[in-house]
């Protein structure tokens, strides 16, 4: 994503509500694990398939983490990853999921 594209994403995350408690982490894990295990480390034991793809772990330890931002990179992911047709609940489900393991 270039710099041009970024400043119209990030202005219209921050307008967004909060939405720090919204999300069932349980779900999310299933989610997760159904959909993003492929390339990404979501749960305890699982083997890296994809090595440059980041842990769910260090996602959720991410100083700027929101599920805004989760839901801002799926839209537009850099480095590109699937095009996933995730509905905002289930982003928001992740994103909780994400949350619990900080």
């Amino acid at each position: 994503m270039n710099f041009a594209r970024a400043i119209p994403l990030v202005t219209a995350a921050s307008r967004l509500p909060q939405s720090a408690d919204a999300g069932d982490a349980a779900y999310g894990r299933g989610l997760a694990e159904n959909w993003c295990a492929l390339c990404h480390v979501v749960s305890a034991g699982q083997r890296p398939d994809n090595k440059r793809a980041p842990a769910f772990t260090t996602i959720a330890q991410s100083q700027d983490f929101t599920a805004e931002r989760l839901a801002y990179l799926l839209l537009d992911p850099y480095p590109k990853m699937a095009k996933l047709a995730l509905s905002r609940k289930a982003i928001d489900d992740i994103a909780a999921y994400i949350r619990s393991l900080k």
